[in-house]
C-alpha cells in the first residue's frame, strides 16, 4: 500500500534556506539580486522608504538652488525683537518664520539637509570599512585572531553607542569632522560581528568544501566566494545605520559637540538653540524635529525592506 503524500510542515518547521535558494535561482533566470529587485518593486514600505530618502537627498544635493538665502545669511535680522520672533506665514519672504538670529527657517532646513547628509554618508562609510576590515580579518584566519578581535567589539559594544560617540567627539574636538569620526567608530562594532557571523557561517557551504577539495587558497576562497555572499547582510545593516547616523548627528550637535557658528545651518543645532525659544516660537524646534523624524523613517522602512526581501525566511513565504 502506498504511503500518503503528506503536506509540508505548518509554521514551527525549519526551513530548508538552500533548497529555497536553488529553487528561487531556476524560477529567477537573472539570479538572486534580480529576484530582489522584483520583491522589492512589489513592497509598498520599499516604496515609501524611496521616496522619501530620494527626496532628502535631492534637496541636499540642489540646497544652493532651493534654498532662498545663503547658508549663513540673516536677512530677517531688523524683523527680531526681544519678545517677538516672525512665524510661519507672517512674513512673505519667510514662508516659515525666522529663527533668533534673524535667519530663514526654510533655508536653514534646506542646508541643514546637506549637513545631515554628509554627516550620515560618511560616518556610515567609515563605520562600515572599519568593521568589514575586523570582520574579513576575523573570519578569514579564525583562532585567536578571532578571539582576539571579537573580545575587542565586545568590550566596545559593552558601551552605548551614543556615549561612545559622545566621549569620543568630546576628546577630538567640536567639529564637524570630529563628529564623523565618533559616529563612525561607534558602529564599527556592529558591521565587525555581522560579517565574521555571515562569513562563518558561508565557510560550512558546500561550494567552500569544493573549492577547498579544488586545492584553492583561503585568500581566494574568502575573497572570490565568502566575502561576496556574505556581505549581503552588511549592505542591509548599512542602510539601516544611516538613519541613526542622522539622529546621532544631530544629538551630537544638540549637546554642542559639532562646533561651527551659531547660524550654520544644521538640524541639531537649530533644536539646541530653539530650547530658550519655545515660549515665545515653538516652531523652530518642531521644524527641524520634524525633518530628522522624517528623514530616519525613510531611511529605516527602505532598510527594512531590503532585509526583508533578501532574508530566505521571508522569500519562501
Amino acid at each position: 500500500m502506498t504511503s500518503p503524500v503528506l503536506p509540508p510542515a505548518q509554521g514551527g518547521g525549519v526551513l530548508d534556506t538552500a533548497a529555497i535558494a536553488q529553487r528561487e535561482a531556476k524560477e529567477s533566470p537573472g539570479g538572486f539580486w534580480r529576484d530582489v529587485f522584483v520583491r522589492m518593486r512589489r513592497n509598498p514600505t520599499a516604496w515609501i522608504g524611496a521616496v522619501i530618502v530620494l527626496v532628502f537627498v535631492l534637496v541636499a544635493i540642489l540646497a544652493p538652488i532651493l534654498a532662498p538665502y545663503p547658508e549663513t545669511a540673516l536677512p530677517g535680522a531688523r524683523d527680531i525683537t526681544p519678545t517677538h520672533i516672525p512665524g510661519p506665514g507672517e512674513l512673505p519672504a519667510f514662508p516659515l518664520g525666522l529663527d533668533r538670529f534673524g535667519g530663514d527657517v526654510l533655508s536653514k532646513l534646506i542646508w541643514g539637509a546637506r549637513a545631515s547628509l554628509l554627516v550620515g554618508v560618511v560616518s556610515t562609510a567609515l563605520g562600515l570599512v572599519g568593521g568589514m576590515l575586523l570582520g574579513l580579518i576575523a573570519g578569514t584566519f579564525g583562532g585567536w585572531v578571532d578571539t582576539l578581535i571579537m573580545r575587542i567589539v565586545d568590550i566596545i559594544l559593552s558601551v552605548p553607542n551614543l556615549l561612545l560617540a559622545v566621549s569620543i567627539a568630546a576628546i577630538l574636538g567640536q567639529t564637524p569632522f570630529a563628529v564623523m569620526i565618533a559616529i563612525g567608530a561607534s558602529q564599527v562594532p556592529i558591521f565587525a560581528r555581522l560579517l565574521r557571523a555571515s562569513m562563518l557561517q558561508q565557510r560550512s557551504s558546500d561550494y567552500v568544501l569544493s573549492a577547498q577539495t579544488l586545492g584553492l587558497g583561503r585568500g581566494r576562497i574568502t575573497m572570490s566566494h565568502v566575502l561576496p555572499n556574505a556581505i549581503g547582510p552588511v549592505i542591509v545593516q548599512g542602510t539601516l545605520t544611516l538613519a541613526t547616523a542622522v539622529i546621532d548627528a544631530a544629538a551630537l550637535s544638540f549637546l554642542g559637540l559639532g562646533g561651527g557658528r551659531p547660524e550654520t545651518a544644521e538640524w541639531g543645532r537649530m533644536l539646541t538653540y530653539a530650547q530658550s525659544e519655545l515660549a515665545i516660537a515653538p516652531w523652530l524646534a518642531f521644524f527641524p524635529g520634524i525633518c530628522i523624524a522624517v528623514t530616519a523613517l525613510g531611511f529605516t522602512l527602505f532598510g527594512e525592506a531590503l532585509r526583508e526581501s533578501m532574508d530566505p525566511r521571508t522569500r519562501a513565504r
